[in-house]
């Protein structure tokens, strides 16, 4: 399957066949985030990176401090 960048209006887009669209459930309005690979390739995700590193960053600070976390929940 190939992808073309094409001219839409005054700019350029994606035009996603609907095979594909259906085939990861997307739909008109979704997000998604342009990820660099390391090989100069690129990965198209509906995941935000930067979601991704902060929950990484709460999950430490929640490991960290669960004692209390647990005595505020009280």
């Amino acid at each position: 399957m190939v992808i073309e960048i094409r001219k839409i209006g005054n700019s350029v887009g994606l035009i996603l066949p609907k095979e594909l669209l259906a085939r990861f459930n997307l739909k008109e309005g979704d997000k998604l985030f342009p990820v660099e690979q390391p090989n100069g390739g690129l990965l198209l995700t509906p995941h935000d990176p930067n979601f991704q590193k902060a929950m990484e960053v709460a999950r430490r600070g929640m490991k960290r401090y669960h004692n209390a976390l647990a005595e505020l929940a009280k």
